[in-house]
């Protein structure tokens, strides 16, 4: 890869990355993805992705929020910790935030809530949004739509719905994030359609890792974990879905992902 790929999606702060942070950092930098962008899921790991995050000024970024999953811990200080984070040069959006009904892991309610919260969040600081949909999407949207004016601008990070679903984010002007799950031959294989539909101004990539390592991968990990040096693997993917060479999707996503989190 001549071109740079940009993750924008790495859970970096995650267990199974504590031998072996700084090294999957080089061995991605090595495989031109770079920068990465680390996600925050709750207060704690949103605090330590942006400390992680400063030591490497220009090759890893994070975001700031609280998952659907953890809201059931959010209290009454979480959005002004938030609001603090978010002041931190490299930190480049509110979320990871949304509705998560396949799970429930917290009450459907609690989930409306601070997803509110963090939307609110956004509008305010004029900071971008990371968002998470899972088997919510008439709520989602219900939630969503009459801050679309007022919004920076939203990812739907890890998108794996439908053509209706896509449909509907595209309208009100989402961006869409695409993870190895198009490599998968059982589940992805409607993705490979749908990924046609994305302007290219709109589609970023990622990797999710550690989960959601491409199935079709050649040679496997031993552990299983993904990790963001397979994301030129699911840039090839993509680009042969779109008929376009894996240069010509590296230039336009990274384009996308700059303009999108306001990072040179």
């Amino acid at each position: 890869m001549t071109n740079p790929l940009i993750d924008i999606g790495v859970n970096l702060m995650h267990r199974s990355f504590d031998g072996d942070r700084e090294d999957v950092v080089a061995r991605a930098i090595e495989a031109g993805v770079t920068p990465l962008i680390m996600t925050g899921t709750s207060l704690r790991s949103s605090d330590e992705a942006s400390r992680y995050a400063s030591k490497f000024p220009g090759k890893l970024f994070s975001t700031a929020g609280i998952h659907p999953h953890d809201t059931r811990n959010c209290k009454a200080h979480t959005i002004d910790k938030l609001r603090q984070m978010a002041k931190l040069p490299q930190v480049v959006a509110i979320g990871e935030c949304g509705l998560d009904y396949n799970r429930d892991f917290s009450p459907r309610d609690v989930q409306r809530k601070w997803f509110e919260e963090q939307i609110g969040l956004a509008c305010e600081l004029q900071m971008p949004l990371f968002l998470h949909e899972r088997e919510a999407h008439d709520d989602f949207m219900r939630i969503m739509k009459p801050y679309t004016g007022s919004l920076n601008k939203a990812v739907v990070h890890c998108f794996t719905g439908s053509l209706q679903e896509l449909q509907a984010y595209l309208q009100l002007g989402f961006y869409i994030g695409i993870t190895g799950w198009i490599c998968d031959e059982r589940r992805g294989k409607h993705l490979r359609e749908l990924v046609k539909k994305i302007p290219l101004d709109r589609l970023m990539l990622e990797t999710d890792a550690p989960f959601l390592t491409p199935r079709d991968l050649p040679v496997k990990p031993q552990d299983g974990r993904n990790e963001p040096v397979f994301l030129p693997h699911i840039a090839v993917t993509v680009a042969a879905c779109l008929g376009l060479t894996v240069e010509e999707v590296a230039v336009a996503t990274a384009r996308t992902t700059m303009g999108f989190f306001g990072i040179n």
